[in-house]
């Protein structure tokens, strides 16, 4: 089953440079496609030089109060100079409509990839982390929805049952893996923990370097574990992501407080994660840049390593959580 409504075909270029013209603004030059599947982001440069960045959000995905809870937090944090990259007012408002589409312009802002194995920049992270963290735990999103086991798990199993894109010959098989997979992550999920307002996507590809951190891209920000935000920075052995995580928590405990118990989500956030991405794919594969983008999805041999991932995934959700307390 895919997502049969909708794809941005009508998205061309005169519809974006009429859009623009709208809120005032007239290209010079560019309307550069920039790497985004789930929504479609150009930057280019206008009459007076300045670059910008154009998003034009997925039509049926957020609303328009859940897209502006969003630039409400990101304004938020600008006031408190996090550096993040939020939307620009114009004419009074961050949020724009044109034939159907939802939009928003951001000033371009360059920067370099962050580097994985770099503990300096770890540490850095760790620090605003935590001053984000600091800001978000007071409230909540009223509008946007929380991390859970149904949207991250149910709902996409559900999908997946549907999906013609897994081959008959190992379907049945997939799906028992599959739900022996949710059993265990349903087995070690826990609820104790506070739920604050989350980048939801902090992974090092939404990280930006100036001269320090730049979080960019919070388009999946929802309420959820402080975790969320932290555990797609680590990376390698397990030995590795302690050292990592004590990096991690060290700078970020200068701001925040963190609950130690939210570390035994580690391993159950990772697996819904690795669902949900492939119902996610499923879902878009109507949008022609999903099957150009994605080939391997239709390849039988593909489905038969996601069972090998699904096993590894049940045998490390199994395994003692990692713990700083006894084993660093």
């Amino acid at each position: 089953m895919s997502e049969p409504h909708f794809n941005f075909i009508s998205l061309t270029p005169d519809t974006i440079l009429d859009a623009l013209d709208t809120i005032g603004i007239q290209v010079y030059s560019g309307l550069l496609p920039l790497n985004s599947y789930e929504n479609r982001v150009y930057q280019f440069t206008d009459e007076t030089r300045k670059r910008y960045v154009i998003k034009f959000y997925r039509p049926q995905r957020w609303d328009q109060q859940q897209i502006v809870e969003e630039h409400q937090l990101l304004h938020q944090l600008v006031e408190q100079e996090i550096p993040v990259i939020a939307p620009l007012i114009i004419a009074g408002q961050t949020l724009h409509e044109y034939r159907g589409y939802f939009f928003s312009l951001y000033l371009s802002l360059g920067g370099r990839g962050y580097e994985v194995d770099n503990e300096n920049q770890l540490e850095c992270v760790g620090r605003l982390l935590g001053r984000l963290h600091k800001l978000t735990q007071h409230s909540q999103f009223f509008y946007r929805p929380t991390i859970g086991l149904n949207e991250y798990i149910y709902q996409p199993r559900q999908l997946l049952e549907h999906c013609t894109l897994i081959p008959k010959s190992i379907k049945s098989l997939f799906l028992e893996v599959l739900d022996n997979l949710i059993d265990t992550i349903e087995q070690y999920w826990h609820n104790n923990w506070s739920s604050l307002r989350l980048h939801g996507d902090c992974h090092p590809g939404n990280i930006l370097w100036q001269e320090g951190p730049l979080l960019v891209d919070f388009d999946d920000a929802r309420n959820g574990p402080a975790v969320q935000d932290l555990w797609m920075l680590l990376h390698g052995d397990r030995r590795d992501q302690l050292i990592q995580l004590d990096i991690l928590l060290e700078a970020y405990s200068e701001f925040s407080e963190f609950n130690y118990n939210e570390l035994k989500l580690i391993e159950p956030l990772r697996a819904m994660r690795s669902i949900h991405y492939l119902a996610w794919v499923a879902k878009r594969w109507n949008d022609p840049a999903f099957p150009s983008t994605f080939v391997w999805m239709t390849e039988e041999l593909f489905w038969r390593n996601q069972l090998s991932s699904f096993n590894e995934q049940i045998n490390l959700l199994k395994q003692p959580s990692l713990n700083l307390l006894y084993e660093y």
